[in-house]
């Protein structure tokens, strides 16, 4: 999809908002009818032309076969997706037969909601899309919302059209389709001076990471490829992971099946990521809605490849419960076994400070990894965080526990500095962590340090913080420096024992000296402190001093 069709897109949905929204919703709002629309739209686009195939199924199912509950198999079947509309709706359906009658048209709204498959209707229901419809019909303009999202001038579906004046309409790829998301988010984010970033990592950052997580074992990727993020937020990582392995303009071209996996704790960045599995023919089952920390939702499953940009400087005190029972550690994927300077092993407790759970997520993935007796190449992660992982935490404490854990199995292949302000909501200090549990022979027991905080080109116009970005040529020196692992310049390889401590205390004879006199012991009769003790003293022996 070109750029200027994208631009249109974005321009032409940002406008519904001014134009049917105004005075019924406030500004800060206005994303809560624009986004669910947007989605409700592309899968009715999606499903338009098999309509006829699945009343065709559902007349089958009812009528002929006499079926008490619906088959969901032969509906998808018959709709060509993973869900399917039951309803003899369709958006431009209700648009043409609206009458003025509102409660009507909120009526046939409603069926045509109801009509959905379940996994469609939880999408609805974390959208709150229903309350939304019940307040914009109540104010007369839910009609006008729906001319809009369906208008012959804007094409949301993927095949081209043309426009009433007979001009072709692009395509809306599925890939367009989460940019177009992705900006409308950031745009109501900002328009909101909320953090425009929350929900997403920039493209160009996305795409180092699948390269470097890719490129060193394309020639061996196995023919069946689970993809897992543990906050993946609208999805983005997931679908850019699968893309680099399998689209057509991607740069490795296999044809292994992708099996992408994720959790996402905030519900409407959740329906996202789902609605944008199913659009794209994943499995939206395998896409979870809760806090990750507090459940592990995929603790049989093990992956090939982790990629994540979980929160940072975030409180984790809310899960604390399902974790820690005072000092004591009630899920597995967050203690390891390490040995003091003794060598003595024992496990201990990988928690960070309460305040700030990212390394949690690290640990998540590292308990993901495949076991190598069970998949031969292992498990590749690439995760972003702050400096605060690499720094903080006394050693013995959490922070410390992880990292040794990590640099001590020989899991952490590199780290990359990134330029500051490269994230839409944040201007401070970035790495991306590379870690493997299949390392090559070249990188046994070394850890590589690349200083790309120099590598970027200004933007003409700041997204938020965001006023810098990485050019694809900064995306190809990064990648091959990673690959080539020199030690000169912005890279740097040391040893593995070279980022290791231990804290020991030396306890040594207390050397103290005391003199006792007269003239001090009496001084000491009326301190505060021994006040009371010294009165006693006194009045017991009736104490006299005299040198002795």
């Amino acid at each position: 999809m070109d750029h200027s069709a994208h631009n249109k897109i974005v321009s032409f949905i940002w406008s519904i908002a001014d134009d049917c929204l105004r005075d019924v919703y406030v500004r800060g709002k206005y994303r809560d009818v624009i986004l669910p629309m947007f989605v409700l739209r592309r899968l009715d686009c999606l499903l338009e032309p098999s309509k006829e195939a699945v009343m065709e199924e559902l007349k089958f199912q009812r009528d002929d076969a006499g079926f008490t509950d619906l088959d969901p198999e032969g509906l998808k079947e018959a709709s060509g997706y993973v869900f399917y509309n039951t309803s003899p709706w369709t958006l431009k359906m209700l648009v043409d037969t609206a009458a003025n009658n509102r409660q009507i048209l909120e009526a046939n709204f409603r069926a045509y909601l109801d009509g959905f498959s379940d996994n469609v209707k939880e999408i609805v229901e974390k959208f709150k899309l229903r309350s939304q419809v019940i307040h914009m019909a109540g104010k007369d303009v839910l009609l006008e919302v729906l001319e809009k999202f369906t208008s012959p001038w804007i094409n949301l579906t993927h095949n081209e059209g043309r426009d009433p004046d007979g001009r072709k309409l692009p395509p809306l790829t599925n890939l367009g389709m989460g940019y177009v998301f992705e900006e409308l988010i950031r745009k109501f984010n900002e328009e909101n001076n909320e953090e425009a970033g929350e929900h997403f990592t920039p493209r160009e950052v996305i795409d180092l990471m699948t390269h470097i997580l890719f490129e060193p074992v394309k020639d061996h990727l196995p023919p069946v490829i689970t993809v897992y993020d543990p906050a993946c937020g609208s999805g983005g990582m997931l679908t850019e992971a699968q893309d680099f392995i399998i689209h057509p303009e991607g740069q490795i071209r296999a044809t292994a099946d992708v099996y992408l996996y994720g959790k996402e704790i905030n519900d409407e960045t959740y329906a996202i990521c789902k609605s944008d599995m199913m659009i794209k023919g994943n499995n939206p089952e395998n896409i979870r809605c809760g806090s990750t920390l507090a459940k592990d939702e995929f603790a049989g499953l093990r992956f090939d490849f982790m990629l994540s940009n979980p929160p940072y400087g975030k409180s984790w005190a809310g899960d604390q419960k399902y974790i820690l029972d005072g000092k004591e550690v009630l899920d597995r994927r967050f203690q390891v076994p390490l040995k003091d300077f003794r060598g003595v092993e024992d496990t201990v407790a990988a928690t960070p400070r309460s305040s700030d759970g990212q390394l949690l997520f690290l640990m998540e993935m590292v308990n993901k990894m495949k076991d190598l007796d069970k998949g031969p190449a292992g498990s590749r992660i690439a995760s972003v965080h702050n400096g605060s992982s690499l720094f903080t935490g006394d050693a013995g404490g959490g922070e410390s526990n992880i990292r040794r854990h990590i640099i001590e199995n020989d899991y952490l292949e590199a780290i990359i500095q990134l330029p500051n302000n490269l994230f839409y909501n944040t201007g401070i200090t970035t790495y991306i962590w590379v870690l493997s549990n299949k390392k090559p022979a070249h990188r046994c027991g070394k850890v590589q340090l690349i200083d790309a905080s120099q590598m970027f080109r200004k933007l003409r116009k700041n997204l938020g913080a965001k006023n810098c970005e990485f050019a694809p040529e900064h995306v190809r020196e990064i990648t091959q420096l990673y690959l080539d692992m020199p030690h000169d310049g912005i890279s740097k390889v040391f040893d593995n024992s070279d980022f290791g401590y231990f804290k020991v205390t030396i306890e040594r004879p207390s050397r103290k000296a005391a003199q006792f006199t007269p003239e001090r012991i009496a001084a000491l009769r009326f301190a505060p402190a021994i006040g009371e003790v010294m009165e006693w003293a006194w009045e017991k022996w009736e104490m006299r001093f005299t040198r002795s």
